[in-house]
């Protein structure tokens, strides 16, 4: 999983490229909570385009992640999230938590080249 902050619009970007499971959800976890902390962003977006599993612990790292971002101030968001684990985030409801953006330039106020 790699992550970029970019200052000025006070945005952390996550693109994750590991399966979500059970085991590599403490990872994930662990990296993108530091970060939120480290940069205090206003704005966090999850890029699925390289995750091709995912299984409930995945629900379970994207609320916790959700609760954790709100109470600081951030707006959570989603993009490119496609085929079972679209499935699975529809048939669990978190999209009524975090929605799904089709692109990064679709967030209003973005500006990334």
């Amino acid at each position: 999983m790699t992550s970029k902050f970019y200052a000025k619009d006070k945005l952390l970007v996550f693109k994750i490229s590991d399966e979500i499971d059970d085991h590599n959800v403490q990872k994930i976890r662990g990296k993108v909570d530091y970060e939120i902390e480290r940069y205090m962003p206003k704005r966090i977006i999850f890029d699925f385009d390289s995750v091709s599993f995912m299984d409930s612990a995945g629900i379970g790292l994207m609320i916790g992640r959700y609760k954790f971002a709100t109470m600081l101030g951030a707006k959570v968001e989603m993009i490119n999230v496609q085929g079972n684990v679209k499935r699975i985030f529809e048939m669990s409801g978190i999209l009524r938590l975090i929605p799904l953006v089709e692109d990064i330039r679709d967030i209003d106020d973005i500006k990334v080249s």
